[in-house]
């Protein structure tokens, strides 16, 4: 397929910006225009053409991206924005991966993946298929799935020098492997553990992708989650495949943006009170001028339930405190509302796979293997 032109750029643009607000407003009604993404991303997605400042342009304004934004780490642009750029880039590279691999993944190898993915019986099988069949592709990023009895841990081994391509193209990695997980298994991932080998700056989107427990500048690049989620079964078929790769781009978006949404909501307004003062689920759905049956439905559409927000929340209260202060097992276990120490500590055991002060150990061990 021949290279975008500025003209044709454009006018991809306008056509397609049309048919993808038309199709996101039908089929991503939890999107919404205002909804915005990190400059980072943008960053990630054209770091390729970062020496080639009029492609780079032309591919921006075709996006309706101003070039300016990129020297500005605060910058934000919008869901929709980014999407049309996610597209016209990947025809202007003709590689699926934005370049960031020596090989690359040429035009259509995501649908080929696809529709292999949706014959598998649940996601374990579906995901170990989508390592095997990227690592058909790139040459320079290989993932790798452990599961550990309750833990699953996808790792990624990487072959590159350049450390801005090496964190660019782990973290699209990884991002590519947790959405088309969400997608096939229907419901969201809860991400327990994340780590990156390259160091950089915190985002506010990063919550709301890799979770509380997130770490930059370790030995190695991987996401941690449960293992039951890969007892789950494949939910898609061939007709929802088809309007997931219509959309895909957009789906991206909400699972690494999607602040605005249900979920975020609840989890925000959770993480800002004390447990004592947590609302129930009635009263939470009446704080959102919302019936409790259609707060559940939303939270659902989502992908999560309102019991699991709060083990989430919990959780990364847990785990923000073991890591960052010296405050014993039994305070923490009072703070996220646990009476006995010992509830305490067989639900973190169930969350992590490992017992409190394993988890503190094991971080101070990295800490002092750091310096």
């Amino acid at each position: 397929m021949p290279k975008l032109s500025i003209s044709a750029g454009v006018l991809y643009h306008l056509r397609g910006r049309l048919v993808q607000e038309h199709i996101y407003k039908k089929e991503r009604p939890d999107m919404r225009e205002k909804d915005s993404v990190s400059i980072y991303f943008v960053q990630l997605v054209v770091y390729a053409l970062r020496d080639q400042p009029l492609r780079l342009q032309s591919v921006l304004q075709a996006a309706g991206i101003d070039m300016a934004l990129l020297d500005d780490p605060a910058a934000r642009v919008s869901a929709g924005a980014f999407a049309a750029l996610w597209l016209i880039q990947i025809k202007e590279l003709e590689d699926e991966f934005f370049a960031l691999d020596s090989h690359g993944m040429p035009l259509g190898s995501f649908t080929l993946i696809c529709r292999g993915l949706i014959q598998e019986p649940n996601l374990e099988k579906a995901l170990r298929q989508c390592l095997n069949n990227f690592g058909l592709f790139l040459r320079d990023f290989r993932g790798s799935l452990i599961v550990r009895g309750q833990r699953a841990v996808i790792a990624v081994e990487t072959r590159v020098d350049d450390p801005t391509r090496q964190r660019f193209g782990e973290e699209t990695f990884l991002l590519l492997m947790i959405s088309l997980l969400c997608w096939l298994g229907g419901r969201r991932i809860t991400i327990d553990r994340a780590q990156f080998r390259q160091a950089r700056p915190r985002l506010s989107d990063d919550a709301l992708l890799w979770g509380f427990n997130l770490s930059f500048g370790e030995q190695k690049t991987e996401i941690e989650f449960s293992s039951h989620y890969l007892r789950l079964p494949v939910v898609q078929s061939l007709p929802s495949l088809k309007s997931f790769l219509r959309t895909a781009p957009q789906w991206l978006v909400i699972r690494f943006r999607n602040q605005r949404g249900l979920a975020a909501q609840v989890y925000q307004r959770l993480r800002n009170s004390h447990y004592g003062h947590w609302p129930t689920l009635i009263e939470m759905a009446d704080e959102l001028k919302l019936s409790p049956t259609t707060f559940r439905r939303r939270l659902d559409r989502e992908g999560c339930a309102f019991q699991g927000i709060k083990d989430e929340v919990r959780r990364g209260i847990a785990q923000q405190k073991l890591r960052e202060t010296e405050m014993s097992v039994v305070d923490i276990a009072s703070l996220v509302g646990f009476q006995e120490p010992s509830a305490f500590h067989r639900a973190f055991k169930k969350w992590t796979g490992e017992s409190p002060g394993s988890y503190r150990a094991g971080r101070k061990a990295t800490l002092q293997a750091e310096q």
